[in-house]
């Protein structure tokens, strides 16, 4: 696995039915910690509501799967929330749904169509992105070097993560594992042969735009 799809922004959708309102906050997070930690915020912004169900994705591979149904009957809330997730391909994802009761029971089967649906909506609001796991290249320059090198190697498309400043410049760069190659090469071209990049580790990042 060295690619998987998140949501690209924070996002809220609200859907109602026959009075019962159903806000769904999306949010991206990193572990399991994040993703309760949403839910007793919104807990405590919304003390009024009925139900706070969630369900998160989280890990390259979607290792990690929760849902809570908060109080609904079993399998209306956080399993379709949950559902919806895996359908849309997306990790590092946390849904909560905020019921607010109408006063008209909604059956079993409308519960899972609107939480469901809440959570579709506020996922079409969030948008996804692509995040990759790229090597890291460490590449040390003299300061007299290192500006132009930079503007040569980023202007033929290569990832520039960090420069540090030091009796050397160095440039974190990164690239797929099968770029690293040609990441060289072009390295070797900038400074004549004089320098070459090291792998220092690998880091998942997110693809830009």
């Amino acid at each position: 696995m060295t690619s998987y799809d998140t949501v690209a922004r924070a996002a809220t959708a609200e859907v109602e039915d026959r009075g019962s309102r159903f806000v769904c906050t999306i949010r991206r997070v990193g572990d399991e910690d994040e993703a309760r930690a949403l839910v007793a915020v919104l807990r405590r912004e919304h003390p009024g509501a009925r139900h706070h169900c969630s369900a998160f994705v989280i890990g390259p591979r979607g290792e990690v799967q929760r849902s809570s149904d908060d109080g609904e009957p079993a399998g209306t809330a956080g399993a379709p929330m949950l559902e919806v997730l895996r359908g849309a391909g997306v990790s590092d994802v946390a849904a909560v749904v905020t019921r607010w009761f109408g006063g008209t029971l909604l059956g079993a089967g409308g519960l899972v169509r609107a939480y469901g649906d809440a959570v579709r909506a506020a996922l079409a609001e969030a948008g996804t992105l692509r995040r990759s796991l790229l090597t890291e290249l460490a590449l040390d320059l003299d300061h007299a070097d290192a500006g132009r090198v930079e503007g040569e190697l980023r202007s033929r498309g290569v990832t520039v993560l960090e420069v540090a400043y030091d009796a050397r410049v160095r440039l974190l760069l990164a690239a797929p594992a099968s770029e690293v190659e040609r990441v060289t090469d072009l390295v070797a071209a900038a400074t004549g042969g004089a320098a070459a990049p090291a792998p220092v580790g690998e880091r998942w990042i997110d693809a830009p735009g």
